[in-house]
């Protein structure tokens, strides 16, 4: 039988979690240092803001990045443009980056259109503390298989590991 220091384990989490490489794209700098601020309470500490997505990209080919946050609507290159060369770029510095959208975009549409391009969770703007941290848990905890296709690549759209209704796969191969 081993037993583990909870002080121990606790730091080593600790250390984990500070050495997570994260940026923060939103043209909005009071939604960066709010989301910033939330993730220093979580233990967070290698986070990089900027305002745009080619900017983000810079940081993202620089730095040992592993998480992506996002806003849709940033000049010159948006959300959705960012996330798309993530996804499908042959010059992509990470295909499978977990990528978070924070939008006021709440139409049917534009859920489909970020899904689609590939983003891992969503968050609606005005949000909570606990609504960012809840998504930021579930790409930590719960990872979500990644789907690499003709027609798509991101993760899995699904997420439940069960079988389709009628039995039959409809994913693209």
């Amino acid at each position: 039988m081993r037993t583990v220091d909870p002080k121990a384990a606790l730091k080593d989490v600790r250390e984990r979690i500070s050495q997570v490489g994260i940026v923060i794209a939103d043209d909005d700098r009071r939604i960066s240092v709010i989301v910033r601020e939330v993730l220093e309470s979580l233990g967070f500490r290698n986070i990089h803001l900027t305002n745009d997505g080619s900017n983000a990209l810079r940081i993202i080919r620089k730095e040992k990045i592993d998480m992506l946050i996002t806003d849709w609507k940033m000049s010159p290159m948006d959300g959705i443009n960012l996330a798309k060369y993530i996804r499908t770029s042959d010059e992509s510095p990470n295909r499978l980056l977990p990528i978070i959208m924070m939008t006021g975009n709440v139409e049917h549409e534009h859920v489909t259109i970020a899904r689609d391009v590939g983003i891992t969770e969503f968050v609606i703007k005005p949000f909570s503390a606990k609504t960012l941290m809840s998504r930021i848990i579930m790409l930590i905890e719960h990872p979500r298989s990644f789907i690499i296709s003709k027609k798509f690549i991101g993760p899995d759209r699904r997420r439940r590991n069960t079988v389709p209704p009628d039995n039959t796969e409809k994913r693209g191969k």
